[in-house]
């Protein structure tokens, strides 16, 4: 994957369209409101584009479950950095949030994103 200067990301994404993924947004309260399935575009331990069949709001606090060979992940907390018309749908830029500040941090979450985020990346590769 290339980048150029004006690209925000600090690590290279990775192509992803086999990983279900689901987002949530978040309620008052931490309640989720109604699961969406999503097609992931691409990831990495930070954040992820996915394709939408909705528009969700820049600001927009999410909870996004993932399944795939091997992986099982649920509850993982996001915000939405951006969102476009795409293709048939919209996609979604989100930055997970363990990553946004040192309370929010999760070494678990961390170590899961990790472990997701290698496998594409080996898969790429």
């Amino acid at each position: 994957m290339t980048s150029d200067s004006t690209d925000r990301r600090i690590k290279d994404r990775y192509p992803a369209s086999c990983l279900q993924v689901h987002l949530r947004e978040r309620g008052f309260f931490g309640w989720g409101k109604q699961t969406t399935p999503v097609t992931c575009l691409d990831l990495n331990r930070y954040g992820m584009a996915v394709l939408c069949p909705r528009p969700v709001e820049p600001g927009a606090r999410l909870f996004m479950d993932f399944a795939g060979k091997y992986i099982r992940e649920s509850r993982v907390g996001a915000k939405v950095v951006e969102c476009q018309p795409f293709q048939t749908g919209y996609r979604v830029s989100v930055q997970f949030s363990y990553c946004l500040d040192k309370k929010g941090y999760s070494r678990t979450v961390d170590n899961a994103l990790s472990r997701i985020e290698g496998l594409y990346s080996r898969l790429a590769g």
